[in-house]
């Protein structure tokens, strides 16, 4: 284990105690004009701070979380984040400092810290089962970005990790906190398009093998602990770290030692809405056939219906098509043939989905209130099995049986042993 940064010394430990206690008992209208005191709030620890934390971060401070604590194995992101966090309190405050966000470069050291309520992962995928499990382990409700995991035994692990530990878990799904989304998939389930008979899926394609150039590792980079629970040693390269200042994001999605490349990139923000239009939040598809080539893949449901993997340019959506009809979503945008669909308003009698408008919120008073949030562990989980399903069958390039009570492959010892990865235990445990 690598030292953190935040030292684990008992004296560090009560100042850093004493001055949290004493910020939560000053007066309201001490800490400034419409300050949220820290006593009112969820303390939140943030493990992983690239590009895509830097939004998260802007929603939950937002939303009235108060951010106590950050982790990464790259200094600088730890140290930038932080002053962010800083300097935001400060000016809520009017004060001209304030340096309450605790600095770690281990996870386990963050989550050992028992101020600290939930917790914020957004990592690579190859890292989310292992802290998500150590941090239900610790107490600490969970929003982990999607897709939920790596493998399909890590997502099922982590369903089994949360409802042991009795923790909130809200997937970052976010689309389902969007009207356009709600509303295409309360059209679907009400019949509006008659009987579904087929959905359209158009998002990138699967991840392929390492295939990047060593490099010289970056100060305040600790490679060794962002490759993690990987058996498999690969060399530093920029495209899959990049810094903050970095035009573009991690290419690590792409490879398949750490992600699912397009698959469950996007795949799993629309996979999602399919799974959720159709019904599927606790289930899948019973099926997965590849195309000649790779082109394409074909999903096939119980009840028949088929769904189509499209990895080709152009905007990502969902469309489902029915006997009477078609609705297609994409981000900011909703079509439906008959056209007058689109405005339909659902009645309060009809069919129902979760209504969530703030995805964070949302999360936040889960919290509160102990119920699952819009988008729990479990719906995370299945549509992040369906990515994988399909990246499995394209890995392979044949059809594939698949049993979404079991979740096992029917006759594939082969494609069974994909279903899990070896791992190491010295960043696991």
């Amino acid at each position: 284990m690598f030292k953190p940064i935040v030292a684990a010394n008992r004296r560090t430990f009560l100042k850093q105690a004493i001055g949290l206690s004493v910020f939560s008992i000053v007066p309201r209208h001490v800490l400034g004009r419409g300050f949220l005191a820290p006593s009112d709030q969820i303390a939140v620890g943030f493990i992983g701070l690239g590009k895509q934390s830097v939004g998260l971060r802007g929603q939950f401070l937002k939303n009235d979380a108060r951010i106590t604590a950050v982790c990464d194995v790259d200094q600088s992101k730890v140290a930038t984040f932080a002053d962010a966090v800083n300097t935001y309190y400060a000016d809520k405050a009017t004060k001209a400092s304030y340096s309450g966000c605790l600095r770690y470069d281990d996870y386990r050291t963050l989550l050992s810290n028992k101020g600290i309520d939930a917790v914020v992962i957004a990592t690579p995928d190859h890292w989310h089962s292992p802290i998500a499990i150590q941090a239900a382990k610790a107490g600490k409700d969970i929003y982990c970005e999607k897709p939920l995991s790596l493998t399909i035994q890590e997502g099922r692990d982590m369903v089994k990790a949360t409802r042991k530990y009795k923790r909130v878990f809200q997937t970052g799904s976010m689309q389902r906190s969007w009207k356009e989304f709600r509303q295409a998939v309360e059209l679907v389930r009400n019949g509006y398009i008659g009987q579904i008979k087929m959905v359209n899926v158009n998002v990138g394609g699967p991840p392929h093998t390492f295939d990047l150039t060593a490099e010289t590792v970056r100060s305040g980079l600790n490679w060794d602990a962002w490759l993690g629970p990987n058996t498999i040693e690969r060399p530093y390269n920029i495209a899959l770290n990049p810094t903050l200042n970095d035009a573009f994001w991690g290419k690590w999605r792409d490879i398949r030692d750490f992600g699912g490349g397009g698959m469950t990139d996007w795949g799993a923000h629309m996979f999602d809405i399919a799974q959720w239009g159709l019904d599927m939040d606790n289930s899948g598809p019973t099926e997965a056939i590849p195309g000649k080539e790779g082109k394409g893949l074909v999903y096939r449901y119980a009840n028949g219906i088929e769904m189509h993997h499209n990895p080709i340019d152009g905007p990502q959506f969902c469309q489902f098509i029915g006997t009477e009809g078609e609705v297609t979503v994409s981000r900011g945008n909703l079509t439906t043939t008959p056209e007058t669909l689109k405005d339909k308003v659902i009645g309060e009698g009809e069919k129902r989905v979760y209504l969530s408008d703030n995805h964070y919120k949302d999360f936040l008073d889960a919290i509160k209130s102990r119920k699952n949030p819009i988008c729990d562990v479990e719906v995370g989980h299945r549509t992040a099995s369906v990515c994988t399903l399909g990246n499995i069958a394209y890995q392979l390039g044949r059809p594939l049986r698949w049993n979404p009570a079991t979740e096992q492959f029917q006759g594939d010892a082969e494609a069974n042993r994909l279903l899990s990865r070896p791992m190491r235990t010295k960043w696991t445990a």
